[in-house]
């Protein structure tokens, strides 16, 4: 395990704090380990849609969809 002396706002220390007594946590090393896991499954891993998916498959079989502009990509 790694130890890190950090430097926190007084905003970030109040939301360390709520998260906290939020998940009835022992301290902030803890409430900052729960908030990194959230961010990595929200932000950095999310769940591809079912639409992109299925477009995805369809393109693999070789069907093609026309689009005007990259906006209609991710529609």
């Amino acid at each position: 395990m790694v130890q890190a002396v950090v430097r926190l706002s007084e905003h970030a220390n109040r939301i360390l704090n709520i998260v906290k007594a939020k998940y009835d946590l022992r301290d902030k090393s803890e409430a900052i380990e729960k908030v990194t896991t959230e961010y990595e499954q929200e932000i950095l891993e999310p769940e591809l849609r079912p639409e992109f998916v299925a477009s995805v498959k369809e393109a693999q079989k070789g069907k093609f969809k026309k689009i005007k502009n990259t906006s209609e990509i991710f529609r």
